[in-house]
Formats: structure tokens, C-alpha cells, sequence
């Protein structure tokens, strides 16, 4: 079984092929998870999480399916947990060699790397076959056959065996003899190696020159200690010498290298390159996991989600979670959840009012996490959820940029939503929270209304969270005007307060910005009955 092209990423090489020439990737960027908050919960060293959004739903269920054998059989993090450092190990080596000029470390590079192979090969020989019974995805059960395939092999039993014998040959090397030859006037001429010694010299100090008297046919001790590697000698003169070691050794080992070296080029390279090529992938899933683990420990529910094909633009959710809300909660505390539904035949785009700190921003967020989650291949913090896959996400959140300085804040929110009309579609997501708040309201309501206005011509899913109580009382004109020239319906929701205190509820309801107030103060006893009462 051939792995050259293997991906945990991709079930097959049309989906690589369709991704990578934008046919099925979604535009998600850094800038976009850092406004949502999935980098606090999952971030990569070797790779971008933008780099793995994709809107083809093949290529979601394929993940899921190494989410789920990961989730399951912790015995595959822990083999990946094990397999990481050798193959880091491996990438290193490779670097060295490459910025290396000097061969005389040639052999021992090559029985390194067949050394970590070796070593790869066993790691994943061992825990996949612990986990063999659990494992259910396609991805594991064709890793498993091809290891399975190599660890088994003749071909990889000799190889184990030449190692084995070409490692106790080097590893047993003490000391090498050297001759000179010296012209008349005793200087050296040539020199070369004599042999390669399995038993080190012993040194020409004065206890071994009285010792030496009786062992005159002692091969391996010095009569004289050769001049670079005095005391006195500089750092010039003696690496000079070693130098000169290392390359005869080399010219030993020559005939030897070539047929390794042949062997790293044609088989262990070429097995190891797919699995070095793998590192990102396996670092997504191994840290995608932890993150998934964690919030099932914490309560969060995780479902698999119905991938609705891409034209239906639906975002159907029961006790939706925001994941990173989730995962700060103390224990005992209770996660809220909410149920979501963005449909053609119902609402697109829904204006979210309600108090300061009630949860507009929390279920906004949440909405970007769980279409990215679902996107990346991962569950979603939903009971159950139907989700069309969105080209791109935009937010367009509070924010301290550089270019208020320039623009004002109100221009420089202007300038961003304007770049957000340059891209947006109708499969697209766009999330706005408190938009327009270094306005008055009726300015901010104003401009408000005429980008809800635009997106409502879009027909993209929306979620505007605002403190502006007088933009969601025109939300009635807005679809009046809009529907007239085919724009999606905009409805309402509303954060809720049970008795005085914020309940994280959302409901969707015509607001009351006089409800909210109400409640507050009667709760502080500050109604116009209480207050006679105190002044009396």
C-alpha cells in the first residue's frame, strides 16, 4: 500500500486538489479566530488553523471520523504523543546535513536516521495495534495496514538486523592507528591509517612509561603523546588534526556509506517523508482533541452536525455553546446554551438587543465558533445541529486600531464594514457586535439600518448584537423596503432578565428597552413608588 500522498486532512486526492485551488476553501482567517476566541482554546506551533477550513463536506465527515477513534481510544494521542519528538528529531537532523558542509559525519547521520525510522516505525507499529479493535476511521485503518505492512516485511526485519550489526561496529570504535613516513631529515612525508581499534591507547604519561618496561609489545600504548593535542598547542592545531581524523575515517567507511546511504534514499526516505510531511496534520488533531476532551469534561454537549449543502444557508441549533465560555467556567458552574435558527423561508439576519453584559456578545461568538468547529471537521457544542458550510466569516467587533488615530472611530468602523460589502456573499457569515457605539443612537441607528439594509440584499447569515434599541424598532421598515427587491428577512432577539438579573436566555421577541431598565429598577428599589415611599 503506497502512502505517498496519505492525509489525515483529505480522503483522496480530488479533495486535495479541489481545496488547494480555492474550490472548496473557506476564507477564515487569524484575525477572525482571534476576534471569535478560538486561539485562546486551540492553537498550533507548526501550522496556521486558517489553513484547514474547508466547505466540502467529504472532507468534514473524514475528519470527524479520526476525531471520533481519537476521542475514544486515547492510545492514539498517547502514539502520537510519542511519535512527535522523533520525527522533530529526524526534521533536525536533515536540517544539520543540509547547512553542513563537511562530510566526515556522513555515516553516522545516515545510521541515525535509520535509527529514528526504526524508532517511528515501532511507535506506530505498537499503539495501533492497541487501539486496532476501536479504531473505526478510514484514516487509521489505512495507517495501520501500511505500518502493519512495513513493521512486518523482510525487508524491514533485514534492515533491523544490518543496523543492529553496523551500530556495534561504530559504536565499538576506541581508537584509530596511524602511520607516518618520514623522509631523512625525520619530517613527515605521508600519512595514513593504519587500522580502526575496538580497545582505546593508553596514555604516554610517567607511571605508563615505567609500566611500559615490562609490556615493550603493547600495541595500544603510546611511547609519545603526538604534539596537537598538548597543552599548549592552540585550537587551530588541534582541530586541525581532528580534521584530518575525521576525513580518514570517512575514506574507510566510504564503500560502506554507499550502500547506506542508498537505502536512506530509496526506503527510509521515502517513508519517512510522509510521515515528517504529517506533522501539522497530526499536531490539528492531537490538539483538537484535547480540546474536545475538555469540553465534554466541563459538560459542554458535542454533536455531529447535518451538513446542509452550501445554497440552503441554514444554521439550525439546539442548546448551542460558546466553546471558550465553556472551557472558563469553574466547576459547578452551569454552562447556558441557547437555541439558533437561520433559515430561507424564515429569518437570515437578526438584530440581538438587551442588557450590557447579557450575553449578546457570548452567542455571537458562539455562532462563528461552532461554524469554524464544524468547518475545521470537529463536533459542534450543540445538542443537534443543521449548519450549511459559510465561504467566509467577517466580524466586526470593538476594536483599539491604529487607524482611529486617522479616521475617528466612527470612520474607522465605516472603513471596515466597507471592506466586509467588498467581499461578502450570500454563503457568507457575518457577525457585528456593538457596531457603531461611538455614535450617538441616532446616527448609529441610522447608519445601522442602512447596513442592515445591504446585507439583507446579500442574503448572508447575520448577527448583529447592539445596545441600539431604536435600530431593532426599524427593523419593520427595513424588511418593508428590502423584500420589495428580494432581500432575506431580518427579525429580532432579545437578551433576557428574569427578575432583575440577567438569565443569558436569548429569545426571539420584539425588544423593550424600557423592560430592561424596569427590571433594574425595581430590583434597587428605585421605581417612582419606591422613591415617594423613601422621600416621605
Amino acid at each position: 500500500m503506497d502512502l505517498t500522498n496519505f492525509s489525515f486532512l483529505f480522503p483522496d486526492e480530488r479533495s486535495r486538489q479541489d481545496y488547494y485551488s480555492g474550490k472548496t476553501l473557506s476564507d477564515i482567517d487569524m484575525y477572525t479566530l482571534s476576534e471569535l476566541g478560538m486561539l485562546e482554546i486551540l492553537e498550533l506551533k507548526t501550522s496556521e488553523l486558517s489553513e484547514y477550513f474547508t466547505t466540502d463536506p467529504e472532507v468534514m465527515k473524514y475528519r470527524r471520523e479520526i476525531f471520533a477513534d481519537m476521542m475514544s481510544c486515547p492510545a492514539i494521542s498517547e502514539t502520537f504523543a510519542k511519535l512527535m519528538p522523533v520525527l522533530s528529531d529526524i526534521t533536525e537532523l536533515r536540517r544539520l546535513e543540509a547547512d553542513s558542509a563537511a562530510q566526515s559525519d556522513d555515516y553516522l547521520s545516515s545510521i541515525t536516521e535509520i535509527e529514528l525510522y526504526i524508532s517511528c516505525v515501532e511507535i506506530l507499529y505498537n499503539g495501533l495495534t492497541s487501539a486496532r479493535e476501536q479504531i473505526k476511521s478510514r484514516a487509521f485503518k489505512a495507517l495501520d495496514e501500511r505500518v502493519r505492512e512495513l513493521a512486518e516485511s523482510e525487508y524491514y526485519a533485514e534492515l533491523n538486523k544490518k543496523l543492529e550489526e553496523l551500530t556495534k561496529r561504530v559504536r565499538e570504535i576506541k581508537s584509530i592507528s596511524i602511520g607516518v613516513n618520514l623522509d631523512a631529515q625525520l619530517r613527515p612525508t605521508y600519512a595514513g591509517v593504519l587500522s580502526i581499534n575496538p580497545e582505546p591507547f593508553k596514555s604516554g604519561d610517567a607511571i605508563d612509561k615505567i609500566l611500559r618496561l615490562n609490556f615493550k609489545d603493547d600495541e595500544y600504548t603510546c611511547i609519545a603523546n603526538l604534539v596537537p593535542f598538548g597543552k599548549k598547542q592552540s585550537d587551530n592545531q588541534k582541530t586541525a588534526l581532528s580534521i584530518a581524523f575525521n576525513s580518514a575515517i570517512n575514506e574507510v567507511y566510504r564503500s560502506s556509506l554507499k550502500s547506506w546511504k542508498k537505502i536512506v534514499q530509496t526506503y527510509v526516505l521515502e517513508n519517512t517523508d510522509f510521515l515528517i510531511s504529517l506533522m501539522p496534520e497530526i499536531e490539528f488533531f492531537v490538539k483538537g482533541t484535547e480540546m474536545l476532551d475538555r469540553l465534554k469534561a466541563k459538560g459542554c454537549p458535542l454533536c455531529e452536525p447535518e451538513v446542509a449543502p452550501i445554497s440552503e444557508r441554514v444554521f439550525v441549533a439546539d442548546e448551542l455553546c460558546n466553546p471558550v465560555v465553556a472551557l472558563k467556567l469553574r466547576d459547578g458552574e452551569e454552562i447556558v446554551s441557547n437555541d439558533v435558527s437561520f433559515a430561507l423561508d424564515d429569518a437570515l439576519i437578526y438584530v440581538l438587543t438587551g442588557p450590557n453584559r447579557g450575553g449578546k456578545s457570548v452567542i455571537t461568538c458562539a455562532l462563528g465558533l461552532s461554524a469554524a468547529m464544524m468547518q475545521l471537521g470537529m463536533f459542534v457544542p450543540a445538542k443537534n445541529a443543521k449548519i450549511s458550510p459559510v465561504d467566509a466569516i467577517f466580524t466586526h467587533f470593538p476594536t483599539g486600531a491604529d487607524d482611529t488615530i486617522d479616521k475617528g472611530r466612527l470612520g474607522e468602523e465605516c472603513a471596515r464594514l466597507g471592506e466586509i460589502f467588498d467581499s461578502v456573499t450570500k454563503y457568507s457569515m457575518v457577525l457585528l457586535d456593538e457596531s457603531f457605539s461611538s455614535t450617538g443612537s441616532y446616527e448609529g441607528s441610522y447608519i445601522a439600518s442602512e447596513v442592515l439594509s445591504g446585507l439583507s440584499q446579500v442574503g448572508c447569515r447575520c448577527l448583529f448584537a447592539t445596545h441600539l434599541h431604536e435600530l431593532a424598532a426599524e427593523v419593520d421598515r427595513i424588511n418593508e423596503q428590502s423584500s420589495a427587491s428580494g432581500g432575506v428577512k431580518i427579525d429580532t432577539l432579545v437578551a433576557g432578565i428574569e427578575e432583575g438579573k440577567r438569565s443569558f436566555k436569548i429569545h426571539r421577541a420584539k425588544p423593550d428597552g424600557k423592560s430592561y431598565a424596569r427590571d433594574i429598577a425595581e430590583r434597587y428599589g428605585l421605581t417612582y413608588e419606591n422613591i415617594l415611599k423613601k422621600i416621605k
